[in-house]
Formats: structure tokens, C-alpha cells, sequence
């Protein structure tokens, strides 16, 4: 007897981040699955989807934003269920990572928390991980099942380049951003500008950062201060004081992640920062002030969807933009480039 083997594809989200995965789902042309995630009086939670499963490769979305360890424990419950229902392939897509941040040693008797997300993701049954911008690229390391790395710098550097463009330097916060702030540089033809810094132990493990120098000219220039996220804001508006000493004209900030803790709006809002650009990653309270700008991350994550299902190249949807080394043939090319896959609909799965 012969059968013939047709592909399924199903997505699903938790309730982290809904109206991403909402614009996700139509980027491909899909409707979200049907789930439901209650909790318990005790605080439990309980997860029940409401289709079969069976031979599916199933998409699971969940952004691990606040709070944090519920994100995380709904999304490995979802993947449990999936896995049980018999799911062909379980795709864990993970917009932002959480305890990324905590990926080695830097004291004694601490943990790698986010080598231990990486172990609760596959002992739960997930097949394959995405993910948007990694605090490290070491982090892919961790997994013994594929992990997709995307990233978000294209977006945000066609947006800077189409309201930013003139006089403009690209600033590095740190040492571990200056690849990424060189790609940067690449897209918007820009010299590039180092922070040099050094953070202090302010206690239970936390530590703030003091601007001691910068390394380039950026007297006169609109500087523009790239990174992977903005949580409390204190070192970005740290670093900002200091190139307004150092006499820049204008000082914008570009980061994929917006975690906002605490009163980092409010922190933005009251700074000398020009703007600030930012992606939907995490979910957004409403409204945002006027200097706050978002672009959609769902049509670079819709196009990896459909890739990743019809077995296609993810690379190619960034011209191996996503990488952690900045390959020759983007060095070579320069900021003039074709128009990017992510910038058409993902073709419907």
C-alpha cells in the first residue's frame, strides 16, 4: 500500500506577545490555532489545545517578556501537549530569549541559566528553535537541535536610513556590540564609533555601566547607538550624556529588544535622545511617547516560518545578515543592495 505524504502546517501562541503572533500568522496567510492557557488558583498553569495535532509541524510562539518565568513554563507546557498530541516537528519560535543575558561564568557559584532554558526547550520535545537577535550568538551553542537566528538589523537600519540618513556615525555601547554596530556601519555607509566602558558590582548581581571614553569622531555628528536591547535604559542614557559632552549634534538609539523595566519610558521620554527604534519583539504598553518608534519583526519571522517548513535556506532570507561574522561578500557589497525577501509577503504555508 502506498500513501502519499502532504505536508501541514499549524501555528500557535501563548499569551505573551498576541498581537505579534496575530500579524505573524497573517503575513502566511494562516489563522492562529486554537488553544486554551488558564491558570489555576494556585497559580499553575493548564494547557489544552482544541485541533488535532497528528502530523503537523506545529510553530509555537512565545516572547519570554514579564513575567518571564510564566512565559517560559507556558510555552515548554504548549510544546509537552504538542508532543504528546503527536506532532510531526515542534518548532519553538522564540522572538526574544529570555535569561540570555546569563549565558556563562562571570562569579563564582553562578548558574548559565540560559544553557538551562536551552535543555527545558528540547526535554520538553522541541525539534528546532528561532529566535530574533540572541544577547550571543554562543547561545546556538547550547542546543543540540537547530537553531534559526534571525535578526532584526535590516529593518532597523532601512528605517534609520530612510529618516536618518545625513551626517550620521554608528556607535558601538560596548566592545561585544561592535560587530554588530559595524554591519551597521556597512548598511548606512557610516563611520563607526566605540564606547569604552566598565561596569560596576552594585550587588545581587547586577551592575551599572560608567562611560570612561569614546574611540572615533563624533563632534558634530548625529550618532546613532545600536544594540540588541533596552531594558532599564540607564546605560543608554548614560552613554547619550556622554557623546552630547563629547559634542554630538543629535543622538539616536536602534535596538531589536525592547524590554522597558521599570521606568525606562519614562527615563526615554525625559532624556536627550532624539529617537529611539525599536521592534515588536516584546509586548508595548499604549500609548508611547512621540520619540519611541516600532517596526514589525512578523515579516522576517513569517518568512523563516516558511522557509523552515518548506525546507528552504533561512540564510538567504538575510543575505547571511544573521550571522555572527560579517561575511566577505556583504563587506564587499556595501549599503547598495537588492531589495531584501523580507520586505514581500511570506508566501502562505
Amino acid at each position: 500500500m502506498e500513501i502519499g505524504i502532504k505536508k501541514r502546517a499549524s501555528i500557535y501562541s501563548g499569551t505573551s506577545n498576541l498581537p505579534l503572533a496575530q500579524e505573524i500568522a497573517d503575513h502566511l496567510g494562516m489563522a492562529l490555532g486554537e488553544v486554551t492557557i488558564s491558570r489555576f488558583a494556585s497559580g499553575e498553569i493548564y494547557v489544552r489545545f482544541h485541533e488535532s495535532a497528528r502530523g503537523t509541524d506545529a510553530f509555537v510562539i512565545q516572547t519570554h517578556s514579564a513575567p518571564v518565568n510564566d512565559m517560559i513554563m507556558e510555552q515548554l507546557l504548549m510544546i509537552d501537549a504538542l508532543k504528546r498530541a503527536s506532532a510531526k516537528r515542534i518548532n519553538a519560535v522564540i522572538p526574544f530569549f529570555g535569561y540570555a543575558r546569563q549565558d556563562r561564568k562571570s562569579l563564582a557559584r553562578e548558574p548559565i541559566s540560559a544553557r538551562l532554558i536551552a535543555d527545558l526547550l528540547q526535554v520538553a520535545g522541541a525539534d528546532r528553535v528561532l529566535s530574533v537577535d540572541l544577547h550571543s550568538g554562543q547561545i546556538q551553542g547550547f542546543f543540540d537541535i537547530p537553531v534559526d537566528h534571525l535578526t532584526a538589523l535590516p529593518i532597523l537600519a532601512e528605517y534609520v536610513e530612510e529618516h536618518h540618513r545625513d551626517n550620521i556615525v554608528v556607535v558601538a555601547p560596548d566592545a561585544g556590540r561592535v560587530r554588530v554596530a559595524e554591519k551597521y556601519s556597512l548598511h548606512l555607509d557610516a563611520p563607526l564609533a566605540l564606547m569604552r566602558k566598565r561596569r560596576m558590582q552594585e550587588g545581587k548581581g547586577a551592575a551599572a555601566a560608567e562611560v570612561l571614553d569614546v574611540v572615533g569622531d563624533v563632534a558634530g555628528k548625529r550618532c546613532l547607538v545600536v544594540d540588541d536591547m533596552i531594558d532599564t535604559g540607564g546605560t543608554l542614557i548614560s552613554a547619550v550624556k556622554h557623546l552630547i559632552r563629547q559634542g554630538a549634534s543629535e543622538v539616536l538609539a536602534a535596538a531589536t529588544h525592547a524590554v522597558f523595566s521599570g521606568d525606562a519610558i519614562q527615563r526615554i521620554a525625559d532624556s536627550a535622545l532624539s529617537e529611539v527604534i525599536v521592534t515588536n519583539s516584546m509586548p508595548l504598553p499604549s500609548p508611547l511617547p512621540d520619540k519611541i518608534k516600532v517596526v514589525s519583526i512578523a515579516p522576517i519571522v513569517a518568512s523563516t516560518i516558511a522557509a523552515v517548513f518548506q525546507d528552504e535556506s533561512v540564510s538567504e532570507i538575510f543575505q547571511g545578515e544573521n550571522q555572527e561574522a560579517i561575511p566577505p561578500e556583504i563587506r564587499k557589497r556595501g549599503p547598495k543592495r537588492k531589495k531584501k525577501d523580507h520586505e514581500a509577503p511570506a508566501p502562505s504555508i
